[in-house]
Formats: structure tokens, C-alpha cells, sequence
């Protein structure tokens, strides 16, 4: 795959992951258009009144009610409306929110919006004093914070004026409640905005909670087949960790509210841990106080808020000492692993980053949890997995960059480290070959010398010796001479290569006796076949095939007084024949073997074991059978 297509294929996924982001964004803000569009068609409802009643604890709401059968005590005030905690008692506390209205009726359905009902007790509203709608939850209102408020009217309701409001709110001392301005008006006025508001506030983090996890999964099976690289087992674990810790903006889990809780709280608490070690991993350096520290705060306050008898009670003022103690562990981890990294470290930048941004969103959170912020402003902590997802993201696309720039010149490096070991293999393959050929030559010099000096020297030197002491005619001496020049040609014609071809080198030696035989009135019978390939054949074994057929033609034209030469070929058995025989005077061949005057013979024999072959003669009266054996394949045949 080219380069730059492999540098875009994250840029296209992230791309293609944003294209349909804005087209989901675009859709429910269309929604939101035509609900403002709309908006002179609803009421905004953003002045009530008030009071706070105790109760021994929380309660059913009646089916009806009656605003006058209520203390009259309430208080005027304006929409949205915060209340900060009381003295922390054992009591419970109702507090009731009363909206008067002019008056709404409508010739379509009516509907009730609200951004956020603020309370850790149950909800019940009433419309001209018949219950409407109640939400029976005890513990932390997850749903009421991050759920906005949609109560459609049904026909019986909806067909009387709305005159009257009532917002019933259970809720413990200490807990801050709070509620935002309502609107009243046709449902498909408002849907636009309940939409938007609900998909912004739980759709959206929904799906980059979902993301986050499928990416942390896929990176728990990289790690599994790279175990050695701990950074995608941190990843799983964040991604893991994440998804539980903001499953309360949009999820109502089936469990204990008090465990719920807990998840919540300590969830934050591991997630820093997670990203202390991720930032050690990236800048390299031990840190083992701080780890130490990182590992033992998140186990401690993990301990002492277990909803068990020993654990600390899940109040207002515990959690504001644990969203404290977790700040400051969220401002450590950023500080230290910023000053670790800002200099060595990119992807550690990134993070650090990330870890900033996403202690600023929690901040928002909190503010929002304390009332310090309005009760219609945004819980920013459901996007901190978005930016982690992101800023990951990109941490991700560089290392792939990265990973392919760096194969991409580990790839140029063995490349020229290739040629240039090909260039030095020639060089010395050349350099071994001209080795090689030397050592042949030097090889083959020295085998012709001691030929030379074996056969013909000892030839020659003993016609002089002869010749000197007068005991050799002049026809003996010819013959010597011409022997000696046989065995010189036969030297000269074993060089001549022959491509393991026994005809060649056969036809070879009819050339040099064929005028010999000629001379001496000896007619010769050619009658060669095809053989198979001797791979074997080389200079030294033609050379012995040579002095052993020449010997045997020799002794012919010497001692036999035969007219006619037959030489023949022949396959036998795992090796070829070569077949000489000749219509002369026979001899005993057993005898001429142990006589000093066999020595011929003998060499014929010790030539022929030299190159894993044999002899063998067979002679009567009249004619003889020389057979020289080759086998085709060397060392297959050991002869005895």
C-alpha cells in the first residue's frame, strides 16, 4: 500500500467519524430551530414561589393534591432557583415549587420541558392539582441531573386550561436542590429543544463513551499478542474504567444506588492512577513516591466510602472532601507528568493536555453539583471521554505515522545494506572464483608434471640408459619414442574438455591412434552407442580412461599380430562398458598378470580402481575381450 495511503487511512476515519457527527448534530438541531421557530407558541415559565416543609422521611405522593391545603408559607422567587444545604440532620425535607399560569390551552398537545429537576429524593409534579408525573428514586438523582424534563399532558389534562404547577421535591437537609425555568406549550414546539438538550447531554456522550470502550478493546487484543508493550493494556484499562466512571450521566444502572455511587466517585480516583502510569511509561522516569502515593489514595478512598457499616456516609460534605483530595491528585498527576515530559516527550504533551482539559471540564461538574453554577448549565464531565478519545486518538495516529516512517527506513536501510552485501558477495564470489581457477590451474599443472614425470620421464630416461649401453636397436628405440609421444598426446588430449561426454573423449583417442593403426595394416571397427552423462568425467579420470583403452589398443598392435580392431560401447547394469577386441594371437591371461612382463596389465587394473571402475580380459586361441567397466555415478561401487 503507498505511503501516503497508508498516512490517511486514520485522517479518513476520523473524517468519516466526524462527517456523521455533524450530520446526527445537524438533524437534532434542526429540531431545536423549529422549536425556536415556534417558541411564541409556549410559555416561559421563570417566576414561582416556594417553601420548605420537614417530613420524617420520604413518602408516596398523593394522587392529588390541593396547593391550599399547603402552609402558607411561601417565598416569591425567579426560575432557575438554587438552594443551598442545611444543617445535615437526620430529617428529610419536601420542598415545593409552585408556577402560576395565565391560563394554556391549546388545540394540540400540550407538553412540560424542563432543563433539570435538581434532587436526591422523588419527584412528583401535579397540573391543577392532578399528579402527572413522579419518579420514584432514592440516593442520587442520576436521571434528574442528566435527564431533562418531558412531560407530555394526556387529553384529560390537557383539555382544561393549566392554571396551576406543582413541583414536588423529596430531598435530604443536606442536599442542594435546585430547578430550572419551565417551558409550557405545544409538544411539537418543544420537542426540538427537549431533543437537543437530551442528545447533547447523554446521546452524545453515549457514543463516545461506546467508542472509547471499542477502542480500548481493540487494544487489549494488540496487547495480547505484544505483551511486552504495557501502553495498550493502560489503554484497555482507562477505556474500561472510563466507561464505568460517566455511565451515570445517561444509564440507570439496576443496582444499589449506594454501590452506584461508589463506582462513580472511586472510578475518578483510578482513572488519575491510570494516567500517572501511562505518563511514566512516556517519559521513563520511576517516580516510585508518587506511585506509591497514586496507588494507595485511590485504595484508601476506595475503602472508605464502601457503603458498609464501617464506610463513610455519602453526604454532600464527604463528597466535597473526596472531589478535593481528587482534584488535587488530577493537579499532581498534570504537574509532575508536565514538567516529565514537556521536553522529551510529544505523546506525553498530548496527555498532559488532555489530563488539564479534562480537570477543567470536572470542575464544571462540580460547580454544577454544588450549585455554584445554575441548574441550567451543562455537566461538561460527559465529554471528558470525548477528549480523552480524541487527544488518545491522536496519539494513536502518530505512533501509526511514526511505526510506518520507521519501517519505511528500516526497509531503505536493508535495501542498501542488501546491495551493498550483494556488491561485497560479488566481489568476493569473483575473488573466489579467480582463487579457485588458480588453484585449478596450479591443480592441474602439478597432476600433468607428475604424469609427465611418472610415464614419460620414466620412459625416457630408461631409453637413454638403454640407448647409452648399447643394448636397444634402432627399431626399439623408435618404438619408445613413439610411445612416448603417445602418452605426451594423451596428457595434452585429457585437458581437452569433454562436458562428461565419454564419445567425445573416445572419438578423441581415435583420432590420435586411428594413423598409427593405419601404419601397421590394422583395420578398425567403430561401433559406439549413446551412453548416458559421466558428471564425474574430469581432466585426472579421462586421463586414466585414456591410458587405459591406449594400453589396451597398444598391447594389440604390439603382441597379437590381429588385422582388425573392434571398439564398442555398451550400458551395464548401474555404469557403461567400453568393449575392445581384436581377431589376434590369444594369451593367458592369468599368467600375463603375475609375470614381471604383466606390469601393463597391472597398471590398466590400478588405473581403472582409481576412478571406481574395472577391467577384465577374456582371450583363447585366436582373438581377446578387453572390457573396461565405469560406473555412472562415483563411490556407488566398491570393487574387490
Amino acid at each position: 500500500m503507498p505511503r501516503r495511503l497508508l498516512r490517511s487511512v486514520p485522517a479518513l476515519a476520523s473524517l468519516v467519524f466526524s462527517v456523521a457527527l455533524l450530520a446526527a448534530l445537524a438533524a437534532f438541531l434542526s429540531l431545536a430551530v423549529s422549536g425556536i421557530q415556534r417558541s411564541g407558541e409556549c410559555l416561559h415559565l421563570t417566576q414561582a414561589s416556594w417553601q420548605d416543609v420537614e417530613t420524617p422521611g420520604f413518602s408516596a405522593p398523593p394522587a392529588s393534591l390541593d396547593s391550599r391545603s399547603l402552609p402558607d408559607a411561601w417565598h416569591a422567587t425567579a426560575l432557575p432557583l438554587t438552594m443551598h444545604a442545611s444543617t445535615p440532620t437526620d430529617a428529610h425535607r419536601i420542598t415545593w415549587i409552585r408556577l402560576l399560569v395565565a391560563g394554556q390551552s391549546a388545540t394540540e398537545s400540550l407538553a412540560l420541558y424542563s432543563v433539570r429537576l435538581k434532587t436526591d429524593g422523588p419527584i412528583a409534579l401535579y397540573i391543577n392539582g392532578k399528579l402527572v408525573y413522579r419518579a420514584q428514586q432514592h440516593g442520587q438523582q442520576w436521571n434528574s441531573l442528566f435527564t431533562p424534563l418531558w412531560v407530555p399532558l394526556e387529553p384529560g389534562v390537557a383539555d382544561v386550561p393549566v392554571r396551576e404547577i406543582l413541583i414536588r421535591l423529596e430531598h435530604t437537609s443536606q442536599y442542594p436542590v435546585a430547578v430550572s425555568s419551565l417551558w409550557l406549550g405545544p409538544a411539537d414546539a418543544l420537542r426540538g429543544r427537549y431533543q437537543t438538550r437530551q442528545w447533547l447531554q447523554q446521546g452524545l456522550p453515549a457514543m463516545l463513551n461506546a467508542a472509547f470502550l471499542a477502542v480500548g478493546i481493540f487494544a487489549l487484543f494488540v496487547w495480547f499478542k505484544r505483551r511486552h508493550d504495557s501502553g495498550y493494556l493502560l489503554f484497555f484499562n482507562l477505556a474500561v474504567i472510563a466507561f464505568a466512571a460517566h455511565l451515570h450521566y445517561y444509564v440507570d444502572l439496576p443496582i444499589a444506588r449506594d454501590w452506584f455511587g461508589w463506582l462513580v466517585v472511586n472510578s475518578l480516583c483510578w482513572l488519575l492512577t491510570i494516567g500517572h502510569f501511562f505518563l511514566r511509561l512516556l517519559h521513563g522516569r520511576p517516580l516510585r513516591w508518587l506511585s506509591v502515593g497514586m496507588v494507595a489514595a485511590p485504595i484508601l478512598i476506595g475503602v472508605a466510602t464502601l457503603p458498609v457499616s464501617w464506610g463513610l456516609p455519602n453526604t454532600q460534605a464527604v463528597l466535597g472532601v473526596i472531589y478535593a483530595l481528587e482534584l488535587l491528585m488530577a493537579m499532581t498527576v498534570g504537574l509532575v507528568g508536565g514538567v516529565c515530559t514537556w521536553r522529551s516527550s510529544p505523546e506525553g504533551r498530548l496527555v498532559v493536555v488532555a489530563v488539564a482539559i479534562c480537570v477543567v471540564l470536572g470542575m464544571s461538574d462540580w460547580m454544577l453539583h454544588n450549585n455554584v453554577v445554575g441548574p441550567e448549565g451543562w455537566f461538561l464531565g460527559a465529554y471528558t471521554n470525548g477528549i480523552t478519545f480524541i487527544f488518545f486518538g491522536l496519539l494513536m495516529y502518530r505512533r501509526y505515522v511514526n511505526a510506518i516512517e520507521e519501517v519505511e527506513r528500516v526497509n531503505a536501510s536493508l535495501a542498501e545494506r542488501l546491495r551493498l552485501r550483494e556488491a561485497e558477495l560479488e566481489q568476493s564470489h569473483q575473488a573466489l572464483r579467480e582463487i579457485e581457477q588458480r588453484q585449478l590451474l596450479s591443480d592441474e599443472r602439478q597432476r600433468l608434471m607428475q604424469d609427465m614425470h611418472d610415464g614419460l620421464g620414466s620412459t625416457l630416461i630408461s631409453a637413454i640408459r638403454s640407448v647409452e649401453q648399447g643394448r636397444m636397436r634402432d627399431a626399439e628405440v623408435s618404438q619408445l619414442l613413439k610411445d612416448c609421444m603417445d602418452d605426451l598426446k594423451l596428457a595434452i588430449d585429457s585437458m581437452e574438455p569433454v562436458e562428461a561426454d565419454l564419445l567425445l573423449l573416445l572419438a578423441t583417442l581415435r583420432f590420435r591412434l586411428e594413423p598409427r593403426m593405419e601404419g601397421a595394416n590394422v583395420a578398425l571397427a567403430w561401433d559406439v552407442k549413446e551412453l548416458p552423462a559421466l558428471d564425474w568425467l574430469n581432466p585426472s579420470s579421462a586421463l586414466n580412461i585414456l591410458r587405459i583403452v591406449q594400453e589396451s589398443i597398444a598391447n594389440i598392435l604390439r603382441h597379437t599380430r590381429a588385422t582388425v580392431i573392434r571398439v564398442a560401447t555398451a550400458i551395464e547394469g548401474a555404469g557403461v562398458q567400453v568393449i575392445i577386441e581384436d581377431n589376434g594371437q590369444g594369451f593367458d591371461v592369468a599368467a600375463a598378470l603375475w609375470r614381471s612382463s604383466g606390469r601393463g596389465l597391472q597398471n590398466q587394473q590400478r588405473r581403472a580402481q582409481a576412478i571406481d571402475g574395472k577391467v577384465a580380459w577374456v582371450s583363447g586361441e585366436v582373438g581377446t575381450r578387453f572390457t573396461l567397466w565405469l560406473p555412472l555415478q562415483r563411490g556407488n561401487l566398491m570393487l574387490t
